[in-house]
């Protein structure tokens, strides 16, 4: 007899909480979501909600940030059960990885088809404006590279030691978005796909950092989500989805100011013109998540809709 590991038990006795807090028929959703900074009005869309705080769930940690709610919320959509994350976890709050990722494995266990998870990120390519959806189709996570991945530690049988991420993002699932994008009459522009840098924040990216990021690949660059499906993937979630709202561009000036030639114009008598110093807040980002927030909740129903009506399966139109 396999004597259970502590991650076993811990999961245990958390969707043990859970199925004591609600109905039979929410206890196996169909689809997983998590909603980044300013997208808590996801759950607006359930219906017949039960909402059960991160605090009374054994293993879970608390949501310390600004437009994260720190609660586990079931209802339909569409009508299928579903669950979400009213708020999410991370590194720069001071949790370990292993409980960043926590809440991940109990959505998976829970059986959930799909897990599609939203983020707030601001924009390395300049095509992408303030506002544009962005489906991601791959990630670069300096942090993981690093050192910071969460499959550090000991092993956990029957989990898998390396787990390989070359196919994280499904195509089927992406494919499904963007069906839904279309029934919606959204413009082309409203949507793009891209590749998503995480890093560890809390500080925005200096311009050095976010012009090394361009440089490398990344469209867009955000504080979560990639620890989050690191975990789905080792846990063994058949479609794993994540989608970037712009709520703001990174400050990646064409050249520095040089204070040396402001300087120099000042000593020859001359008035410098100063330029305008851009930066980003967290209130910005919060306020462009409750803006697009409606058009967010419509495609996660779309796309809800699609996966209960067995779609993920369908092929391609040709």
């Amino acid at each position: 007899m396999t004597t259970p590991s502590a991650l076993d038990t811990s999961v245990a006795a958390a969707i043990a909480a859970i199925h004591a807090a609600v109905p039979a028929a929410y206890q196996r959703p169909v689809v997983a979501i998590v909603c980044g900074s300013g997208l808590s009005t996801l759950a607006d869309t359930l219906t017949d909600p039960i909402f059960i705080p991160y605090a009374s769930i054994p293993g879970f940690a608390t949501s310390t940030v600004a437009g994260h709610k720190g609660v586990l919320a079931f209802g339909l959509l569409a009508g299928a059960p579903v669950v979400a994350m009213l708020g999410r976890l991370h590194p720069y709050e001071g949790h370990a990885l292993p409980a960043v990722s926590f809440p991940i494995r109990i959505l998976a266990r829970l059986g959930v088809q799909a897990l599609i998870l939203t983020n707030a990120a601001g924009a390395l390519n300049p095509a992408l404006p303030v506002g544009t959806l962005v489906v991601l189709h791959d990630h670069l996570a300096l942090p993981s590279l690093a050192g910071m991945n969460p499959l550090l530690g000991p092993a956990q049988p029957p989990l898998a030691r390396f787990v390989p991420l070359s196919d994280a993002y499904s195509p089927a699932l992406r494919r499904l978005f963007f069906l839904a994008a279309n029934d919606l009459g959204l413009p082309d522009s409203a949507t793009a796909e891209g590749t998503y840098a995480w890093v560890s924040g809390p500080t925005y990216e200096t311009p050095a950092e976010g012009r090394f990021l361009r440089a490398a690949g990344a469209d867009v660059v955000g504080m979560s989500t990639v620890p989050e499906v690191i975990a789905a993937r080792q846990e063994g979630v058949p479609h794993i989805m994540a989608v970037s709202l712009v709520t703001n561009p990174v400050i990646i000036p064409e050249k520095y100011r040089s204070i040396k030639d402001e300087v120099k114009q000042e000593l020859a008598g001359k008035p410098a013109v100063l330029p305008a110093s851009d930066t980003v807040s967290h209130a910005e980002v919060l306020e462009i998540g409750l803006e697009k927030g409606p058009i967010m909740r419509s495609l996660v129903e779309r796309v809800v809709a699609r996966v209960a009506a067995g779609e993920l399966g369908a092929a391609p139109v040709v």
